[in-house]
């Protein structure tokens, strides 16, 4: 197994604050034993694909859950994420000690930079290019941080994506990386300038577009390793479409983590 993920147990989960508009309507309503089921459900699909390691909920932070918000991993090197919603700020400190006790380099930048890690930082599986989103909760400014703090990257590529649907407020909402260089993603959560820069380093042949239903099930926020695309939903047609490239698709049903704007690559961070 080459790969390696963080999760947290959805122990204290729950929808307690409204900050994106999956959460509208959704406070306290939901199910505890059928989220700890999906979450464990999910774990099993990824398990059988790649090691897993875990980290410890804490009753203050319900939306730990989403390991993939609390930062960035290049190798040993890990930058804190700086969360936009007081609600999320309290998780940063227990990131933080867990990656430390693992032996990672760690870098917390400044408070008034906002930055949601692998929810808007995805490395890209084909060319050393690293995607960076803003216009929710991440800020450009972030990218200046990242890139003084991440010696690793200076090969690399940062290209910044703006995002424009509130819908889609994390770039792995509407955007996935996959093995080979190919993309999966949602044009209609991009200005026009970011699907120009995505068009000029992905060739068309390596782009699977998503079409509004599966964007609105989360299909994009989907764990690949290898050829396995693990998501909550997706389309007869998308699962061909996929399939015509060589990637298995596998279900793992997430209802009540949409209930909070999350999905499979949400409550997954790839610490590989």
């Amino acid at each position: 197994m080459s790969r390696s993920y963080l999760m947290c147990p959805p122990e204290y989960f729950d929808v307690a604050y409204v900050i994106n508009p999956w959460m509208q309507g959704n406070m306290r309503n939901i199910d505890n034993q059928l989220a700890k089921a999906q979450w464990r459900g999910l774990y099993d699909k990824v398990q059988r694909h790649a090691r897993v390691r875990l980290m410890h909920p804490e009753p203050s932070s319900p939306d730990m859950v989403f390991t993939a918000n609390a930062g960035l991993v290049l190798g040993r090197k890990f930058i804190v994420s700086r969360f936009r919603h007081a609600e999320r700020q309290s998780e940063e400190p227990y990131f933080t000690e867990w990656f430390i006790e693992q032996g990672f380099d760690v870098s917390v930048g400044p408070l008034d930079v906002h930055f949601e890690g692998a929810g808007d930082a995805l490395f890209d599986r084909g060319m050393p290019v690293l995607w960076l989103a803003h216009g929710h909760r991440s800020v450009l400014e972030a990218q200046t941080f990242i890139a003084a703090n991440m010696t690793a990257l200076s090969n690399i590529e940062i290209v910044a994506l703006e995002l424009v649907d509130e819908r889609f407020y994390h770039l792995d909402t509407c955007f996935c990386p996959l093995e080979g260089g190919y993309l999966l993603y949602y044009p209609n959560a991009f200005t026009a300038a970011s699907l120009a820069a995505i068009e000029a380093r992905v060739p068309e042949k390596r782009r699977i577009v998503c079409g509004d239903a599966d964007a609105e099930a989360f299909a994009c926020n989907a764990v690949n390793i290898g050829k396995t695309v693990i998501v909550n939903a997706a389309s007869d047609a998308l699962v061909a479409a996929l399939g015509r490239h060589g990637f298995t698709v596998e279900t793992s049903p997430l209802s009540e983590f949409m209930k909070a704007g999350g999905s499979a690559k949400c409550l997954t961070l790839d610490i590989t």
